[in-house]
């Protein structure tokens, strides 16, 4: 997956873990199956743009943050970005059968057009067909897999994958700790920026996100041992939300952000909250 792809999985998997939406649930109340959700749930395929709204609707969330986090997604996923790679195929693609080549030169002057395409589709179904039986006898009962842990070749697992001091300095999303997490306090800048502390109680960390920024600002973040920060590159980010690396807090903790505008006369407006007691106390 892109970085822009993986960004977009997070935060899906996220709102549906905070909204408590099974796949039977995604698959009953909107017009997607089990199947699709789980491959757009772990990053198999890219999800629809209305598969991303269904979601925002059945967990009462605003969809703007989602959908631009898709627009960036999709706009790599199809190779339309400056300097994207070649996409792979969508979730309505079917994959090419393996390790089939094009024919001899010397083949395709002998095999006329119409030929050729009845030789090359009666293969591709045998193949196609071979692999869907094999899987069909391979998969276990459809009801069982809802609830069970995605396979290990999947980029994410639910669990989170570090806590404390082994969460410190590293991506919160990418190790699941964004999954379910606490906003400690929230805070709007003067320069119209949304921010917030997050904390994962199962990671034993906090870190900081802003969204509605410009290029330029920055976002601090420290529980008194190091700070990590994180700048507003380029568009994309501005068009959506970023977050700080992660840093250990322990209850009891105070979790502190500070917000820097790009504007050279722009003032930084700073303030914390306490693990186990939210509270919001802006300062300079």
């Amino acid at each position: 997956m892109t970085p822009e792809h993986t960004r977009l999985v997070a935060a899906l998997r996220e709102l549906r873990a905070g909204a408590g939406l099974s796949l039977a649930a995604l698959a009953e109340r909107t017009a997607y199956s089990k199947s699709s959700w789980e491959r757009y749930l772990n990053g198999k395929s890219l999800p629809p743009r209305q598969a991303v709204r269904e979601l925002c609707r059945l967990a009462k969330e605003p969809d703007g943050r989602l959908l631009a986090l898709w627009e960036i997604a999709e706009s790599h996923w199809s190779g339309r970005a400056v300097g994207a790679a070649p996409a792979p195929p969508t979730d309505d693609s079917a994959p090419p059968p393996p390790h089939q080549a094009p024919p001899p030169a010397g083949t395709r002057r002998r095999l006329g057009g119409s030929r050729l395409l009845v030789m090359l589709a009666s293969a591709y179904t045998v193949i196609v067909g071979g692999a869907a039986a094999l899987l069909f006898l391979l998969l276990p009962d459809s009801a069982a897999r809802d609830e069970e842990p995605p396979p290990a070749s999947i980029p994410f697992s639910i669990a989170p994958q570090c806590h404390g001091a082994a969460c410190e300095g590293r991506d919160p999303m990418r190790l699941i700790c964004g999954i379910g997490p606490d906003t400690l306090a929230s805070h709007r800048t003067a320069t119209g920026a949304h921010v917030e502390l997050r904390h994962s109680k199962k990671c034993g960390a906090s870190w900081a996100r802003t969204w509605g920024t410009e290029i330029g600002d920055r976002l601090d973040v420290t529980a008194g041992g190091p700070t990590h920060s994180v700048r507003i590159r380029n568009k994309d980010d501005a068009a959506t939300f970023v977050y700080t690396e992660m840093t250990e807090v322990g209850p009891g903790s105070t979790v502190r952000a500070c917000f820097r505008p790009a504007s050279p006369d722009g003032e930084r407006e700073c303030f914390e909250a306490r693990v186990g007691a939210t509270a919001l106390t802006p300062r300079e």
